[in-house]
């Protein structure tokens, strides 16, 4: 049948387009070509009953290799390079031959079969082809193997059997290398880091090796090495923290992962952990941070809570849940610009796998609770600090305070009023209200959701995941710490030592609890009111039994640097980077000789010297721990020094810098406590500085403190 219809075509086709030859007619020419073309088809789709059909897939006519750039010289890496390399050794390809062979019949006989039920067969013949071979990077040891490309998008490396060699002087052959060219005629390429796939699939690529490129890195010097801690964020992020993989359903079959966008082994937990125990191989601590949410900065109304980022989102295995709340009753986390302002908060049993696979690499944990504010854009919150009827977007925590706040018309700070709203934030759950079951924290206390909730739930959460070494009870609360009540005392001081009791009676002694203060707020209290009040007001909390550490996020500005050359600083360094400058700022410079009292004198650069009076300036030196470290604390209302010190006892515990950084921006060392978030009312850039990318500056200045306090 296909004989007779693809003949009358080709007649017809031949007649219309090709000419006459050699007495041929084209119509002819086309009859005579269609029905050969059908019979093909014919023998094929009704071939006599009990013969075979066969299909054959395309074959390669040559599986050789091309070979390397002869001459081509090796790359020598500084840092971050992506880079494509030289084919240094291969093999023919591995061709394999895949035969089905499927059996079709008919029970009474029919078109292209005899009766009585027999059958034809199907013979497919299909040519996979595979490739072994090897490419050079670089010369030198690199420190780790980024991301990879195949002719431009992301190859998953998961996905395919590879070695790779980072290029120092002892690495040996490749086995792979060595089993085809014999023992002791395969080379090592010591100095050489290169990769070798074996048995890479190439159908995907066209049969043919693919065009690679490779993300690679290499330490400028020692400083990675130097780190022995770090901090683990975003804190917000639903399943960011989750060892395992994970897929999110889309419905209508659809899927994709949750918590995989590498393109590198493992879910994105496990790749960055593996990145950070390869590029910095001497951390030996990590704090964890997990964020719940405040939605007001007046105290009395703050509630603090988890939440979610997307009401729908189903994950295959998993239940969102978090302190009795699940994906349906938790607050979805704000908007802005059409997409979540945040991730929602990891879930409990992400907690839990991040923290036993710190534990399993060998490594110690500080967890640490955090404090986001999710308050968009358009709120109708009054704002305490100001007559707005507004509060700023997405504030900074340690802007919660009293309503009115200090300073403003009104204020309550000083009476009874502002301990009142500063225990309904703090709250009144207590241990007992929590159970555990199965890795599943139950709480059946007040309804509240309160600062006391939120760390206690974390506690016997930590608890169940069979502890961790330390456990931060907040951090930079600075206009929290700072409010007096009626009698002068610090209400929420006293409650931040009640805390650190329930979590040791949880956690048990082993672990140690500290605050995380801000850089400004660890060393005292002085209102800028007028009164010459100094109070060390935190010192019930640094000297409490229950906390083992002073805890400062420290971002003290190490420059005072201007474009030119005509500023002060210039006569003190080359340059920004130079780390003796850098250093000497540590125990100097701003915060430590001088302070600017007006912004006008920060661009006049008129430095007024810091002084007490007493002959103990330390007092206003936020940079001057060894002083604070090494005397007692006398207090001095209306400026009068009391007799009687506080109850801190010089030289007891040690300092920890619970945070400490800058900016990858330049002059980020001017003032490393600010940042880049164009949604947040608290982004800004630094003094002086343009916002240009800067990845130097922000290295010098860890490289500062790192070795101005080590030992």
């Amino acid at each position: 049948m296909a004989t007779l219809a693809l003949g009358v075509l080709g007649s017809t086709v031949g007649g219309a387009v090709l000419p006459s030859i050699g007495g041929l007619t084209g119509a002819a020419i086309g009859q005579a070509a269609g029905a050969l073309a059908g019979r093909f088809i014919d023998q094929a789709l009704f071939a006599p009953s009990g013969q075979t059909r066969q299909h054959e897939g395309p074959r390669l006519k040559d599986v050789n290799v091309s070979s390397a750039s002869e001459g081509a010289p090796i790359p020598k890496i500084y840092g971050r390079a992506r880079l494509g390399g030289q084919l240094i050794w291969a093999t023919p390809f591995e061709e394999e031959i895949i035969t089905r062979t499927q059996s079709t019949g008919s029970a009474s006989g029919g078109k292209g079969g005899a009766s009585g039920g027999s059958s034809n067969t199907t013979k497919t013949i299909e040519y996979r082809y595979y490739a072994n071979f090897a490419i050079g990077l670089s010369e030198g040891e690199a420190t780790r193997l980024g991301r990879v490309w195949a002719n431009g998008n992301p190859l998953k490396l998961s996905d395919y059997s590879y070695r790779f060699y980072k290029g120092d002087d002892a690495q040996n052959p490749d086995s792979l290398i060595e089993s085809r060219e014999g023992a002791g005629n395969a080379p090592a390429y010591k100095g050489l880091c290169y990769i070798v796939f074996e048995r890479m699939p190439l159908a995907e690529f066209g049969n043919r090796i693919p065009q690679l490129n490779f993300e690679l890195f290499r330490r400028l010097d020692d400083f990675e090495t130097t780190i022995p801690a770090i901090t683990l964020i975003p804190s917000a992020g639903e399943y960011v923290y989750e060892n395992e993989e994970l897929i999110k359903d889309l419905g209508n079959s659809v899927s994709e992962p949750e918590n995989t966008h590498t393109h590198q082994d493992g879910s994105d937990w496990d790749v960055s952990l593996d990145q950070l125990q390869t590029d910095l191989p001497n951390v030996q601590h990590v704090s964890l941070f997990v964020s719940w949410f405040g939605d007001d900065l007046r105290v009395g109304n703050c509630a603090l809570r988890p939440r979610v980022d997307n009401r729908d989102k189903v994950i295959i295995g998993r239940e969102w849940l978090v302190s009795n709340t699940d994906r349906q009753t938790a607050p979805l986390t704000s908007t802005h610009e059409g997409r979540p302002a945040y991730g929602g908060t990891p879930s409990d049993e992400t907690i839990i796998s991040a923290l036993t696979d710190l534990k399993a690499r060998g490594l110690k944990a500080t967890f640490h609770p955090f404090i986001l504010m999710d308050i968009p854009e358009g709120n109708a919150l009054g704002d305490p600090w100001s007559n707005s009827p507004a509060q700023q977007p997405y504030p900074w925590r340690g802007r919660i305070t009293v309503n009115p706040a200090p300073g403003q018309p009104g204020t309550v700070d000083k009476t009874s009023t502002a301990a009142s709203q500063l225990q309904a934030f703090i709250g009144t759950a207590n241990p007992a209200d929590f159970s555990v079951s199965g890795g599943v924290v139950t709480y059946t206390g007040p309804a509240e959701w309160s600062l006391r909730r939120m760390l206690l739930h974390y506690a016997h959460l930590c608890a169940a995941a069979g502890g961790v070494d330390s456990f931060l009870i907040g951090s930079e609360l600075r206009a929290l710490t700072t409010i007096r009540d009626e009698t002068g005392a610090y209400p929420f001081v006293a409650a931040l030592k009640t805390i650190a009791a329930d979590i040791k009676t949880i956690l048990g002694s082993s672990t140690k609890v500290t605050y995380a203060a801000d850089w400004s707020e660890y060393f005292g209290h002085q209102p800028a009111d007028g009164s010459g009040d100094v109070f060390f007001h935190l010192d019930p909390l640094w000297s409490d039994a229950n906390i083992d550490a002073i805890g400062i996020d420290c971002y003290w500005p190490l420059s005072d640097w201007r474009s030119g050359s005509t500023h002060l600083d210039a006569s003190l360094s080359n340059d920004i980077y130079q780390l003796s400058y850098l250093k000497s700022n540590i125990r100097g410079g701003e915060g430590y000789d001088w302070y600017y009292a007006s912004e006008e004198d920060r661009i006049s650069q008129t430095r007024t010297p810091i002084t007490d009076g007493f002959g103990k300036p330390w007092v206003y030196r936020y940079k001057d721990i060894e002083n604070w470290w090494n005397n007692p604390h006398y207090n001095r209302p209306a400026g009068i020094e009391e007799a009687t010190p506080t109850a801190w006892q010089p030289e007891s515990k040690p300092f920890w810098f619970t945070e400490l950084g800058c900016p990858a921006i330049t002059f980020a060392s001017n003032q490393p406590n600010l940042f880049l978030d164009p949604k947040s009312s608290e982004s800004n850039l630094p003094h002086h500085s343009d916002g240009g990318r800067d990845d130097y500056i922000q290295r010098q200045f860890l490289s500062a403190f790192i070795d101005y306090f080590s030992p």
